[in-house]
């Protein structure tokens, strides 16, 4: 009895927990005028405070398999302290479907800007640009190229791009602490800049912020990033901004999805899994699967590396060879445990009824917070293939953590996270033309503890699989790049 009330309760606190974060989410939007456009197939978020006037405005553009979402922070800043901003999908990333040809984005950003000073609350002669990592490249050419049309120029995490001091005028450059051998470039191209100074009035201000406790992803989360942006737009424009906004939507994500997980481990005591016999499986196989498997898939990517267009293969930005790498990986590890477990088609609709509340529970508020989550047509088409070749990896690991105790569960997930991390590192050094590899790296650990805990739940292999796998693709699917073609050979 005590355990149905206990239970009950979790239930409530779960549906307080998810109300209460999409409360939060609308709560940060108050205030704001925000449109959505696409132009030349370029999708648009426009975000300005309400009753605007002549409105300085700034152009915000992402990295590397990013999208708008994921530089909302600096949006909703920058808009709550009086700025006009615009934010884009390039080529290839979030909602757009041109494929990614070379890093040609020039373009996008023109259409961005043309469309950001069609705005009636927007004064065209105050604009300003803002661009993390890949998209700084950008922003920072831009600036170089239309010195007299651009007031400052903020890259974060910057790319290779040629500076003076002269252009782009009020250049400020933010890094990591934790970003490595970054740090010291972008120290070097401070210099090239001029150095730092505070010349606002003739455009030749710049400045170096070193963010702490950052990395190159994490750094678009952080309150100091957001700050040191808006105070640069503020002396470059010559505005005392008054908003006290602090950026917390992540904090109502993070509410979020574990309102959906206390929800989920409210309700699985009642979910009538069909019994399974359990698997017994030598630890040897176990774990020495897990360490030969990443070896082996590192030896198949480079075989097949003079013959295949790894880095645009499937139809997408390293996110086909990552699936490749699962494919062998996952099949030699399967191998070694010797074994099948048996499947039904219960247990396979329950694996796709996990899918589903991992869809809800992470991507519902992610499409407004952080990560384009829908798919539009050339990621879905790209899905399925992803999901079918990470399915063998996710099956051995389901059958190794099926029956274990927590502790167990524990083990594997420090194990599969740090062969993770260790295999695609190795795979960066040996190829690094899938460099792009390491964005995957801080996923790792997060979304396999995400896994033990839904495997602790529903103690089925095959249900793990099928869930978590489709899961999986689905963000790899989200996130990386459209490439300019579906296989080449070379």
């Amino acid at each position: 009895m005590k355990s149905k009330q206990g239970q009950i309760l979790r239930s409530l606190l779960a549906i307080l927990l998810i109300g209460l974060s999409w409360w939060g989410i609308f709560a940060a939007r108050s205030g704001l005028v925000v449109r959505s456009f696409e132009r030349d197939q370029v999708p648009l978020l426009y975000m300005v405070p309400q009753q605007a006037q002549n409105a300085p405005g700034v152009l915000i553009a992402h990295g590397f398999a990013g999208s708008k979402q994921l530089m909302l922070g600096y949006g909703h800043v920058l808009a709550r302290a009086g700025y006009a901003v615009m934010l884009w999908d390039f080529d290839g990333h979030g909602a757009n479907p041109a494929p990614l040809k070379g890093f040609e984005l020039q373009k996008n950003l023109d259409v961005a800007r043309q469309v950001l000073v069609e705005q009636p609350e927007v004064d065209r002669t105050r604009l300003a640009l803002l661009g993390h990592s890949m998209g700084s490249g950008v922003v920072i050419a831009a600036g170089v190229q239309n010195v007299e049309q651009f007031a400052a120029t903020i890259a974060i995490s910057p790319g290779g791009q040629n500076v003076t001091s002269q252009a782009p005028r009020n250049l400020q450059l933010q890094v990591g602490a934790w970003e490595g051998r970054l740090l010291p470039y972008t120290q070097q191209l401070l210099k090239d800049a001029g150095g730092a100074n505070e010349q606002f009035a003739q455009g030749k201000a710049r400045e170096l912020v070193t963010v702490p406790t950052v990395e190159h992803i994490t750094i678009l989360f952080s309150q100091v990033s957001h700050q040191a942006a808006l105070r640069w737009l503020d002396l470059t424009f010559g505005q005392q901004s008054q908003s006290e906004y602090v950026d917390r939507r992540m904090i109502w994500y993070f509410l979020h999805l574990v309102g959906w997980l206390l929800l989920l481990s409210a309700i699985a005591p009642y979910v009538k899994i069909p019994a399974t016999p359990d698997l017994k499986i030598a630890p040897w196989r176990a774990w020495g699967g897990l360490v030969v498997s990443p070896i082996v898939a590192l030896g198949g990517l480079r075989l097949l590396d003079p013959i295949v267009d790894l880095q645009s293969l499937g139809g997408v930005q390293v996110g086909g060879a990552v699936g490749i790498w699962f494919l062998i990986a996952g099949l030699v590890w399967l191998r070694i445990l010797g074994q099948l477990p048996r499947v039904s088609w219960q247990l396979a609709g329950f694996g796709v009824a996990l899918f589903g509340l991992l869809w809800i529970a992470v991507g519902a508020m992610a499409q407004i917070v952080w990560l384009q989550w829908w798919l539009i047509p050339a990621r879905l088409t790209i899905w399925l293939p992803i999901a079918i070749a990470c399915f063998p990896w996710f099956l051995a690991s389901g059958m190794v953590q099926q029956s274990t105790r927590w502790f167990t569960r524990l083990g594997w997930w420090f194990g599969q996270s740090a062969m993770l991390i260790a295999g695609f590192l190795v795979v960066i050094i040996v190829l690094p033309k899938l460099g792009f590899m390491f964005l995957l790296l801080p996923l790792f650990p997060v979304v396999m503890a995400l896994f033990a805990f839904v495997s602790a739940l529903l103690n089925n292999s095959w249900i793990y699989a099928i869930g978590n796998t489709l899961f999986f693709a689905w963000l790899l699917a989200a996130g990386f790049p459209l490439s300019a073609c579906c296989l080449s050979f070379g």
